[in-house]
C-alpha cells in the first residue's frame, strides 16, 4: 500500500479510505468487497448531530501520508491513524459548533487549486497551499468541500452557484452545476453533492447510494463520462451525505 501523493485524486485503485461512522451497512460491503479498509471516523461534540462524524469537517488530508486534523480530535486520529503511517499534523483552530467557525478543515484541494472561504481555513493547510503554489479560489460557501466533488484535476460538480460563478473565472475549471437537494442527510433538509462522493481509483468515481436516483443523473454521468470516468453506485437507497469518502491510501500497482 501507498499513501495517495495528491488529496482526493488516486492514481490506482484505492485501498483505504476515511467516513463517517455511521455508514449504513450496505454501502459498507460494497466498500469492502472491493477490498478497500474502512478507517471510521470519531464523533466531535463541537459539531451538530448531523455532521458529526463528517471527516470533511474534522480534517484534511494533504497527500504524501500528511493530514491535518482538529485539535478537538487529534489525540483519538494520532493513536489509529499513527499506526497506518500518515504524519498527523495538529490543526491550530478548534472546531466550534456555529458557522464560521466548524469549517477550517473543509477545503476542496483537486489539482492545482485550492476553493474555499480562506479568512477561515486553518493555517497548516494555508501553509501548505502557499508552499505548493497551488491557486487560491476564495468563495463565501465555507462548506467548500461538503459542496463540491472532485472529478478529476480540473473538473468538479456543485450545487453552489456562488462556487459555480467563481470557478468560471478560470479557463482550466470544468464545472457542472446541479439541483440542489435529493440527497440524505440525516435530520436535516438536505446533503450535498461533495459529501455524497468520491472517486475510488483515477477512472471510478463512487456515489454513496444510487446516483440515479439523483434528479440530474443524466447530466452527472455524461459530465464525468466524458473525461473518462466511470460512475459506481454504493447502494440501491437515497444517496446519503456523509462527509466524502476520503481514499488515503492506495495498491501498489
Amino acid at each position: 500500500m501507498k499513501f495517495l501523493d495528491k488529496t482526493f485524486i488516486p492514481q490506482q485503485k484505492v485501498s483505504h479510505i476515511i467516513i463517517d461512522d455511521r455508514i449504513p451497512k450496505d454501502i459498507e460491503y460494497e466498500l469492502k468487497n472491493r477490498n478497500i479498509e474502512i478507517i471510521k471516523t470519531y464523533g466531535c461534540e463541537e459539531l451538530y448531530e448531523a455532521v458529526k462524524y463528517h471527516a470533511d469537517m474534522q480534517m484534511c488530508y494533504l497527500g504524501k501520508g500528511d493530514i491535518v486534523v482538529a485539535p478537538n480530535l487529534y489525540e483519538q486520529y494520532k493513536n489509529i491513524l499513527s499506526g497506518y503511517g500518515f504524519n498527523i499534523i495538529k490543526g491550530t483552530n478548534y472546531i466550534k459548533n456555529k458557522y464560521p467557525y466548524n469549517i477550517s478543515y473543509n477545503v476542496a484541494l483537486f489539482g492545482d487549486y485550492a476553493i474555499h472561504n480562506f479568512e477561515y481555513t486553518d493555517e497548516n493547510i494555508i501553509k501548505y497551499i502557499n508552499d505548493n503554489n497551488i491557486k487560491k479560489i476564495n468563495v463565501k460557501q465555507g462548506y467548500s468541500k461538503c459542496c463540491i466533488c472532485i472529478v478529476d484535476e480540473n473538473s468538479i460538480i456543485t450545487s453552489d452557484a456562488g462556487i459555480y460563478k467563481e470557478v468560471l473565472k478560470y479557463n482550466k475549471i470544468d464545472c457542472l452545476l446541479i439541483k440542489t437537494g435529493s440527497i440524505d442527510l440525516f435530520d436535516m433538509n438536505y446533503g450535498f453533492i461533495g459529501g455524497v462522493s468520491g472517486l475510488l481509483s483515477y477512472d471510478e468515481l463512487a456515489f454513496l447510494g444510487d446516483i440515479k436516483k439523483h434528479p440530474d443523473y443524466n447530466k452527472i454521468k455524461e459530465f464525468v463520462n466524458k473525461r473518462g470516468k466511470n460512475i459506481i453506485s454504493l447502494g440501491t437507497n437515497k444517496l446519503i451525505d456523509l462527509g466524502s469518502i476520503i481514499p488515503v491510501m492506495t495498491r501498489k500497482e
